[in-house]
């Protein structure tokens, strides 16, 4: 493989001197700037061999650098080429001061407009300026222009999506959304993010693995019209009618005309997720660009009674797929019988598979044996997946979308005896869970300052975890939703009812063992509170699957502590029991029992 990606650079390079560059990037992401990069679009692994779902490879005239984080630093190794590549930290070390330290004063950095945000693009246009080097534009990316045997986009229709299932028209969230938007003081918002487009006209696609949307981009304008930016070719039978009033199909090629005659629009655009192409552009055709965060984004993610009730109900059936997966797993245990990680993946999919409501996995399924888990990241497809050993931990992260909702739970697991250490680190990550789940706060509350809930037990024994404790799930749509989150650094959005989170706290011990506890929860209105002079809110839990009480010490839990996991159980038990039978049956009934 090193052999053509040598050729490959010297492909790049070659349009690097003929356009007098010095140096071109190349991010992970693609135009859309999603989290998830359909295949046509993977540039970098074009470019470098490297599969990793976060990087940067910056090819320079001489030699070249890949920037990847702590999640990828054996892969990187194994992939790319170090005779090509110099391998550096995505996180310690910036790529724009980088490029300021490596090349000299009068240098030109070339990049794809399309690949990078707004902020991105000023900020290091800013940062290079001082080292008086120039960031210049392409208009054709060098890897586009190369690239051989570029795999076809995906020809998959746009389906059409139930509004009984959406709980709004189309129409009215048009309309609602381009009164916020006017507010905002947008005559027109630049829509980016495609799960966004497809919750505003009810639809949903199959051009990105894990995510069900389709590709394009789209322009709302303040009276509720707007202008969808695609491929027509994927355009349904009916899909006018099923989005009523006031939509128009345009080609993805005529993005560019449109946002050219912009001229005198107040633009509302996110600067941090919508691509520096499309803003430039607008602006240049003298548009206003207002800053401001994706109007859609918090409407879509208060979930409505009928959203909501898809997500219930999904989350009892992926319940009871995924105690069926553990009720097997156990007895594989039991009979010593021992699998690799693969396997139990692919075993976990076939009881959701079961489900014709299932359409794909929410996410690449973390199954993790072992020292694996510690990589909180980890995925056995990068490697040879490991087998299972009796007398430690397994940890299985997964997800599913199903047409009425979306799913993502985690559960660690004994696999035979367990430790005193396994079992106090467990039971401290399940405080922290039992607390956030248990936390009441007023209105305008934002998950940074829920955060410490979950880490406040690990934290008094000297411990913590380096990811955030909870993302936002769509309905149908992305498993990491924003703009909602609970974590250490996160923004300041205050948790609103209807919104749907992961309560995910976890600890890892790096090349022994790895720990996390995760339900989704919803946040709702807080009715038990009698005399409460604040408008309160709670979180009431939609995962239904049993955690494992053998990882249990029951000593270190309060009374209060050890009520909630019995009564979570009963709960789960009550849910299950009517939709399981036989050893499945015999196995809820003796891992739900109280403690």
């Amino acid at each position: 493989m090193s052999h053509s990606i040598a050729s490959r650079l010297g492909a790049i390079r070659s349009e690097l001197s003929s356009a007098n560059l010095d140096a071109f990037i190349i991010p992970r992401a693609d135009e859309y700037l999603g989290e998830y990069v359909p295949e046509h679009n993977e540039r970098l692994y074009w470019a470098t061999n490297f599969t990793g779902s976060a990087g940067m490879a910056i090819v320079l005239k001489d030699k070249a650098a890949i920037f990847t984080d702590g999640r990828y630093t054996v892969q990187v190794r194994l992939q790319v080429d170090a005779a090509l590549f110099s391998y550096e930290s995505l996180t310690d070390t910036p790529q724009i001061e980088w490029l300021c330290d490596t090349l000299p004063a009068g240098s030109r950095v070339g990049f794809d407009a399309r690949l990078h945000t707004l902020a991105w693009y000023e900020n290091a246009k800013a940062t290079l300026s001082k080292a008086q080097i120039e960031l210049v534009a392409v208009e054709q990316n060098p890897i586009d222009l190369h690239w051989q045997d570029r795999p076809a986009p995906s020809s998959a229709p746009i389906t059409l999506f139930s509004n009984e299932s959406a709980g709004k028209t189309s129409l009215q969230k048009r309309t609602e959304i381009g009164a916020l938007m006017k507010k905002a003081g947008g005559d027109v918002a630049l829509i980016a993010a495609l799960d966004s487009f497809c919750w505003l006209l009810n639809i949903r696609g199959n051009d990105i693995p894990r995510l069900p949307v389709v590709l394009g981009s789209a322009l709302l304008h303040a009276n509720g019209d707007m202008q969808l930016f695609t491929d027509l070719s994927k355009l349904p039978d009916g899909i006018e009618e099923h989005v009523g009033a006031g939509v128009s199909f345009k080609s993805e090629a005529s993005l560019a005309d449109t946002l050219a005659s912009l001229s005198g629009v107040k633009l509302l655009a996110d600067p941090n997720s919508a691509n520096a192409w499309a803003q430039n552009l607008a602006r240049e055709a003298g548009a206003k660009l207002i800053a401001g965060i994706d109007p859609v984004s918090l409407p879509k993610a208060q979930k409505n009674p009928s959203e909501l009730a898809g997500m219930r109900a999904c989350h009892i059936r992926d319940g009871v797929a995924v105690s069926r997966f553990l009720a097997w797993l156990d007895a594989e245990v039991a009979a010593k019988r021992m699998h690799d990680e693969a396997t139990l993946a692919d075993k976990l999919e076939s009881f959701r598979l079961q489900d014709e409501r299932y359409r794909e996995p929410s996410f690449d399924t973390i199954s993790a044996a072992g020292p694996n888990a510690a990589m909180c990241h980890y995925n056995h497809n990068n490697g040879t997946p490991a087998m299972m050993t009796m007398d430690s931990i397994y940890l299985v992260d997964s997800g599913a979308q199903y047409i009425d909702g979306t799913t993502d739970v985690t559960r660690t697991i004994a696999i035979g005896k367990v430790t005193d250490e396994h079992k106090k680190m467990v039971t401290l990550v399940l405080k922290g869970h039992i607390a956030l789940d248990q936390a009441r706060f007023p209105k305008g509350t934002s998950g940074q300052q829920l955060d410490a809930f979950a880490r406040q037990y690990l934290w008094q024994h000297g411990f913590d975890y380096d990811h955030g404790t909870g993302h936002g799930v769509g309905h149908f749509l992305s498993v990491h939703e924003g703009p909602q989150r609970i974590g250490k650094n996160v923004n300041g959005i205050a948790l609103m009812p209807g919104m749907v989170l992961s309560n995910e706290p976890g600890y890892y011990r790096a090349e022994s063992f790895g720990i996390r506890l995760e339900n989704l929860v919803v946040v709702q209105h807080c009715e038990a509170l009698k005399g409460a002079e604040r408008e309160m809110y709670e979180f009431d839990a939609l995962t239904m699957i049993p955690m494992d009480a053998r990882l249990i010490d029951k000593s270190l839990l309060t009374q209060g502590e050890i009520d909630w996991f019995n009564a979570y159980h009963q709960q789960v038990f009550n849910t299950l029991s009517p939709l399981m039978s036989g050893d499945e049956l015999a196995w809820l009934t003796q891992v739900t029992k109280a403690i």
